[in-house]
């Protein structure tokens, strides 16, 4: 397929397909071809020549018409896009194909290696073109959040960084808009030691001056903003919703039509919902969708239908930090307009749900003091209303699973605001046990899920491993049934997590074995659509298995330490025999933020400041650590280990004192 349609020589699927071919590779080889060959054209009569996998020269060639290979239909979608811009519907059909890396199943040959780089080179830059077009025909709601993703996994690309300050002054947001391109400028100096390009600097200028050339296109004459057919298809998330289809249809509930989709926004954010429990690339367009319609209900003035619509996507959450922060903050932001519009005195379910959330949407790595606190208030009241509502309906058989339900998503937002301090982890297991115990008595599958991973965490810190492989069994039972793909993800890093942690022990897996089992796991991560989660955990979690042997931190350059590398600076300059550094990266380490891996983050700073001697950062670390000296260390994430906090607790309080 790759090859498109040249001839594949016998020897290269031979050396292909056995690293040590055989004495009968070759029959072998032609055996396989004869069943691919049936399979192919099933209804071929006997004796017939084939004509999809035919046979030729040396080898063999796969003859297919380009529309019928997926990659070959992007192709052509992105040549078409760039001669015309009204092909950017096609386009964005072809990027929505997309499910992660393309031959993500044949790693290690080096024809997949190159044609998975093409083709993603291609795909970065399908998702610039479209961008730009979107922005050149004036529907761009919601492209600054997909830019703000697309700029923080490929920080390089500089056309990127100008695409997203356009979208951001579209917007209205013109210090945001000169922030990004500012920070561009200083990730591509410090990092590359590059000065911006001359148009981020044309740009600059442009934003600064608040040039006519940013603003949006007018329409053409005789016709209204927003209406005529527009060249976007419903499903693309980052169409203007209400502006596609040239009216303001109406369902027989009022609520206006999404562009093109014949879909309300209700329907919407429930087909969102779903999305969002595929994960990967549906987990990602979910978001695109449920922003659009929040949106489109909002326009609507009915603070009802948009308190609905926003409580609506009561997706369960697991990770204290957001995929998307930009995304969330706006979601928080719609949420507080909503209960401001509803009011004290309105529909307590609906006030539930809008402080549910607030509070699952407002990750606690992410915020402000202000914010966490208000957060954390979101989520106490959200459980104090879902409470009375499920006391108030208790033996009514109407709306008492919509009462559990906003039970299940309040106690979501308890759980993930119930990281205030580190050694909380008995506590999130009475969480879980309730989110359990509600969401199987009320037929809540993706929350019982959500209950029997919260508590696998738990009883993963609390060094349970026996208990921690009991719930994962349970969630991957659920997920089983209800095609819930994510899950596998998050219990192959409890497999690496206890790989990690036998492996101190004689007779356990050896570092080594360890390590591949946490790289395999994070590659099953990075095509998840989670980077709150993905971004820095393999990197910690090959940290923690150094300090579990003993060994210095690793040192490989590629490793993308994420949000978590204050913390490990100190080590890495250690491991480069670099004290002065070491000692100024200490003294420059903040408080963890208050999530998943406070406790670990923690412990590093206490380990840096026993090697280094060091006090009073010694002394901090001690003061944090005491309530959860019976945890492990980073175990509350359930995916990795740096061992006991009781151990770096004892080391850091004789250095504290001068005894150690």
């Amino acid at each position: 397929m790759a090859a498109g349609g040249r001839i594949v020589t016998t020897d290269t699927l031979v050396a292909d397909l056995w690293p040590d071919p055989p004495a009968g590779a070759v029959g072998a080889l032609r055996t396989f071809v004869a069943a691919l060959r049936r399979a192919l054209e099933p209804g071929r009569p006997p004796r017939t020549p084939p004509r999809v996998l035919v046979t030729e020269g040396p080898g063999y060639a796969l003859r297919l018409p380009r529309e019928a290979v997926d990659a070959h239909r992007f192709e052509d979608a992105l040549t078409a896009a760039r001669a015309r811009p009204q092909a950017v519907a096609a386009l964005s059909e072809a990027l929505a194909s997309w499910r992660g890396p393309a031959y993500a199943d044949v790693t290690d040959s080096p024809w997949a290696q190159r044609e998975r780089a093409r083709l993603e080179e291609l795909r970065l830059e399908a998702v610039e073109v479209r961008a730009g077009l979107v922005l050149e025909c004036g529907q761009d709601a919601g492209l600054a959040a997909e830019l703000g993703a697309h700029v923080l996994e490929h920080p390089w690309r500089e056309p990127a960084w100008g695409l997203l300050a356009r979208a951001l002054y579209r917007q209205g947001r013109q210090a945001d808009a000169l922030a990004t391109l500012r920070r561009a400028r200083t990730m591509l100096g410090e990092q590359l030691g590059l000065d911006p390009g001359p148009d981020l600097a044309r740009l600059e200028t442009a934003i600064l001056t608040r040039s006519p050339a940013l603003d949006p296109p007018r329409p053409p004459a005789g016709r209204q903003p927003g209406g005529g057919a527009g060249p976007f298809p419903a499903a693309d998330p980052a169409a203007r919703p209400g502006t596609a289809t040239g009216q303001q249809a109406t369902p027989g509930n009022g609520e206006p039509l999404l562009p093109g989709a014949g879909l309300g926004p209700r329907t919407t954010v429930e087909v969102a919902r779903s999305l969002a429990l595929a994960g990967g690339d549906a987990l990602v367009s979910s978001r695109w969708h449920r922003l659009a319609a929040i949106g489109a209900a909002a326009r609507t003035g009915d603070a009802v239908l948009t308190a609905r619509v926003i409580g609506a996507y009561d997706v369960p959450a697991l990770w204290s930090r957001a995929d998307d922060p930009a995304q969330s903050a706006a979601v928080v932001a719609a949420a507080e307009r909503a209960l401001t519009a509803l009011g004290p005195g309105g529909p307590p379910g609906l006030r539930a749900r809008l402080l549910a959330t607030v509070a699952v949407e407002s990750r606690p790595a992410d915020l402000s003091d202000a914010a966490r606190e208000r957060a954390g208030q979101a989520a106490g009241q959200a459980l104090a209303l879902a409470r009375e509502l499920r006391a108030a309906g208790r033996g009514q058989a109407a709306g008492g699973g919509e009462d559990a339900g906003a039970l299940a998503f309040a106690l979501n937002g308890v759980f993930l605001q119930s990281f205030t301090r580190p050694g909380l982890a008995a506590r999130r297991d009475e969480i879980g046990a309730e989110i359990t115990a509600v969401a199987g008595r009320h037929r809540l599958p993706a929350f019982a899920i959500l209950g029997h991973l919260v508590r696998l965490q738990s009883a993963s810190a609390l060094g349970d491993l026996e208990r921690a492989a009991g719930f994962a069994a349970a969630a991957e039972e659920l997920a089983a049934d209800t095609e819930a793909p994510l899950v596998a993800v998050l219990t192959a890093w409890l497999r690496a997590r206890v790989a990690a942690e036998g492996g101190v022990t004689a007779g356990g897996p050896s570092p080594a074995a360890a390590a591949a089992a946490y790289r395999a796991a994070d590659a099953g991560l990075a095509a998840a659509g989670m980077p709150g989660l993905h971004r820095g955990l393999l990197p910690l979690a090959l940290l923690g298995l150094a300090l579990l042997h003993g060994r210095p931190a690793p040192a490989d350059p590629a490793l993308d330490w994420g949000p978590y590398r204050p913390w490990a600076e100190p080590l890495l300059r250690m491991a480069e025999g670099r004290t002065d550094a070491a000692r100024a990266a200490l003294a420059a380490v903040p408080d963890p933020p208050h999530d998943h891996l406070q406790e670990a983050l923690w412990c590093l700073t206490a380990h840096a400041a026993v090697l280094l001697g060091e006090r009073p950062a010694a002394a901090r670390a001690v003061s944090a650590l005491r309530p959860a000296r019976t945890e492990i260390a980073g175990a509350a994430s359930g995916m990795l280990t740096l061992g006991p906090v009781a151990g770096y607790l004892a080391r850091a309080q004789a250095c504290a004192a001068g005894t150690g």
